[in-house]
């Protein structure tokens, strides 16, 4: 299957009935899809916006009121959803956001680039708030982790992104949807689905009392300090002896695992660290390498983003290298090897 059908049949099978977006290349098969399946489900919905901006307020109003929903778009289309997902955090409602990644800034081209990590992992929009972000890396876990975004989304009442690009999105592997294990979750108690009977209830982010503000503000930290004990995701390759370690996402892991590959067979000791999680980072992965490896080459299809995370992560205890190719260009792994030759070489590994 094609990467975007993936995400989007993944999300059916994930319990997804409401899609809400507007089309934009490079992720455009997946709405398309959506409009299809949708219409083959009890209860599915499926209403392409007048705008990015429309897509995630009626993404917030099916989220209150119980849906399983999800929206996608590409770079720039997400950074008009930011002020939406501002709101999704502060209302601490579930969604799932899909973003494939095009080269920017501005309208930029339709190529795949990594160059939204910024405004992913730090929160694009206004306030102290978090999304989970979850990268993937080839279409099976673009299936695999869009069916665990959807319960990871429940779980903490907290949107949840997946960060891909126009490559994964394009490309056809060999997919399964056998893996998925659904968590048990708590009972939705908070949505709005008419008050007879009970007590009313209010789902808002206004909260013009500063103390009340402020509690609220703690209690989401209190959450984000769960989620980053209990989700992160990191993928280790060829790390045991490794003098040097690759630190590379998604596409730019993939290219960065050829890479490894060729670099080992010429004698280097290279290894790959691909965080799946970009948010929680896995800096404790990245520290803990910090012992063995000498130099950590970031490699990323940007002008350099997740490399300060990489820097934090290792507070100076080793040297860092970055290595990337920005707007859109896609490098290859001939191209990383040579970079990675060199450093070795270099340093008298």
């Amino acid at each position: 299957m094609r990467g975007n059908t993936v995400v989007g049949e993944a999300a059916i099978r994930a319990g997804c009935t409401c899609y809400f977006g507007y089309p934009i290349t490079p992720q455009n098969e997946l709405p398309e899809y959506m409009s299809r399946r949708l219409t083959e489900i009890e209860d599915g919905i499926f209403i392409q916006s007048e705008s990015e901006i429309s897509a995630i307020n009626m993404v917030l109003g099916a989220s209150v009121a119980g849906a399983r929903v999800m929206t996608s778009s590409s770079s720039p289309g997400i950074s008009l959803k930011q002020e939406g997902i501002s709101f999704l955090c502060g209302d601490e409602l579930p969604a799932v956001i899909v973003n494939m990644v095009r080269g920017g800034p501005g309208l930029g081209n339709i190529s795949p680039a990594q160059s939204d990590y910024f405004q992913s992992t730090r929160g694009g929009g206004h306030g102290d708030y978090r999304t989970v972000v979850l990268a993937p890396a080839s279409c099976q876990e673009m299936a695999d982790l869009t069916m665990e975004a959807f319960d990871i989304s429940d779980y903490y009442r907290n949107p949840v992104l997946i960060l891909a690009d126009g490559m994964l999105g394009q490309m056809m592997e060999p997919v399964t949807f056998e893996n998925y294990k659904p968590r048990e979750l708590p009972k939705k108690d908070y949505i709005i689905d008419g008050a007879k009977g009970r007590p009313s209830r209010f789902v808002r982010s206004l909260i013009l009392n500063t103390k009340d503000m402020e509690e609220h503000n703690w209690k989401l930290m209190r959450k984000y300090k769960m989620i980053t004990k209990n989700e992160i995701k990191c993928d280790e390759f060829m790390m045991d002896d490794a003098k040097i370690a690759v630190v590379a996402y998604g596409t730019a892991a993939r290219i960065a695992k050829g890479a490894v590959k060729r670099a080992r067979k010429e004698g280097l000791k290279v290894g790959l660290i691909r965080p799946i999680t970009l948010w929680p980072y896995p800096s404790e992965v990245i520290k803990k390498w910090a012992r063995s490896v000498s130099l950590f080459v970031v490699f990323e299809m940007s002008a350099g983003q997740m490399i300060e995370d990489v820097e934090l992560s290792l507070k100076g205890s080793s040297e860092v290298y970055f290595y990337g190719r920005p707007g859109g260009v896609i490098p290859t792994p001939m191209e990383l090897v040579k970079i990675i030759s060199s450093q070795y070489y270099q340093k008298g590994f």
